[in-house]
């Protein structure tokens, strides 16, 4: 219940922000151009709160509907304007200012994405080192010649201090590029280039985990085989397992890490194990029956045991990405470009099929995405609210109706007729737009209720 409240916390929080700094976008251009600003509200339908402020009385409203907002200005095609007021009507305005007023809200976005990533860079960005842990025979890695304990120093020439740049880039270059050409660094601290073909992977695998696919196991500091967490009512516990036991042998296998007591019982379901457990200085025999559970990958044991995590993990896998401010801003501007493109690159290989719509997601992922980076702190939350601000900007700048990308398809064929589409034709286009955001929201929504059951 506790996580459920703090996704839909989490989803109100995030929703909230970047709604008010996309409105206020418009909001502040539209002011700065001598438009009258009549409401600015978050969320749709019936107000739950309301201020009027300023000359112009301004209506500052929060609405009960939080997936969206709007800035109602004053305009003929609204109602009846006094003829005073008539040049401080939105639609009395060239086309440069209307232009100005719309693209501002998304534009608002990316600026948002900025200040989010020159925070993170500015304190510091955890993350953990491009080292490899394995290499799959027969894979493209294998074929490229990466070996374990190389760390991913660059990829196609931009540096990767981090497995989550090292992601991005090879996804970036995964969706043009037949191959790409990787900076290693060995155990010596020996450099080498090596070039990784990208040819066998599939829309799915490049959208899964990429490294994963291309043969590469990142990294993982042994993990001591001690019981941290038990499930209530599984198999470990049934069977005798305590909080704090540390598994020293199976059927007279020596164990010393955890994951090779995970592969062991993994192989086992519904076999009886000789378990080997230290429990307070004393060596005790466990007869341990994991469970069968079913899962993609076909049958396998489970116990219902979680290790034991140190709490200061090793320093030599992990780094820290800092800058200085000004050269914060640079990479944040960089940043953002970089994901804006791949946002738009995504969407695009959406369209024409080389990318799956199972990438789409609603509220209820949002939401779960939302609650995970906050509860992970400050900085993992920024980047989650970072990315969602880019794809609401690059969003709304598509030219479909009803977003602002349709509008100003609307003013730059003005710009090029000399004149503006009919109020027939606007409508009829408006239709087709509802027509298309409906579609994406039903796509969005399946998507997450399928995720949601595990499909």
């Amino acid at each position: 219940m506790s996580s459920v409240i703090t996704s839909a916390a989490a989803l109100i929080v995030t929703l909230g922000v970047l709604i008010a700094f996309h409105e206020f976008g418009h909001y502040w251009v539209a002011r700065r151009m001598g438009v009258k600003v009549l409401r600015f509200s978050i969320g749709f339908g019936k107000p739950i709160w309301m201020r009027r402020k300023g000359k112009d009385q301004t209506e500052y409203a929060i609405a009960a509907i939080p997936l969206g907002g709007y800035v109602k200005m004053l305009d003929e095609r609204e109602g009846e304007v006094a003829e005073e007021e008539l040049p401080r009507a939105f639609n009395r305005q060239p086309v440069g200012k209307r232009i100005a007023i719309v693209v501002a809200g998304p534009l608002f976005n990316f600026v948002f994405a900025i200040l989010a990533y020159f925070v993170m860079y500015s304190v510091g960005i955890p993350g953990l080192k491009p080292l490899i842990g394995e290499v799959q025979p027969d894979t493209a890695a294998y074929s490229a010649g990466f070996h374990a304990g190389d760390e991913i120093v660059a990829v196609a020439g931009q540096k990767t201090p981090t497995w989550s740049a090292a992601r991005l880039n090879l996804l970036e270059e995964s969706l043009d590029q037949p191959s790409v050409d990787i900076e290693v660094q060995d155990k010596e601290h020996k450099r080498r280039v090596l070039n990784l073909d990208l040819t066998g992977l599939t829309a799915e695998q490049k959208e899964s985990d990429i490294v994963q696919h291309l043969g590469i196991k990142t990294y993982r500091p042994p993990i001591p085989p001690v019981i941290g967490r038990l499930e209530a009512g599984g198999a470990a516990e049934r069977d005798g397992l305590q909080l704090g036991d540390r598994i020293t042998a199976v059927d007279g296998k020596a164990i010393d890490d955890w994951m090779d007591w995970v592969d062991v019982v993994r192989k086992h379901p519904e076999q009886s194990l000789k378990t080997e457990v230290e429990r307070h200085g004393v060596i005790q025999v466990i007869q341990l029956t994991p469970a069968r559970m079913k899962t993609d990958e076909g049958e396998i044991g489970h116990i219902g045991a979680a290790p034991e995590i140190p709490k200061t993990p090793p320093e030599d896998y992990l780094t820290e990405v800092q800058y200085g401010p000004v050269e914060a801003l640079t990479v944040s501007i960089a940043k953002t470009w970089q994901m804006s493109a791949l946002t738009l690159r995504m969407m695009g290989k959406m369209i024409i099929g080389e990318v799956s719509v199972k990438n789409l997601s609603g509220p209820i992922t949002i939401a779960t995405y939302a609650g995970v980076s906050a509860s992970l702190g400050l900085t993992a939350f920024l980047s989650f609210l970072a990315v969602v601000s880019v794809s609401l900007g690059v969003l709304n700048l598509l030219p479909i109706p009803l977003l602002d990308g349709g509008h100003l398809l609307y003013y730059f064929v003005e710009l090029v007729r000399g004149n503006p589409l009919s109020e027939a034709t606007q409508a009829r286009l408006q239709q087709v737009g509802i027509v298309l955001l409906g579609m994406l929201m039903v796509i969005a929504i399946y998507n997450d209720i399928y995720r949601l059951i595990g499909g």
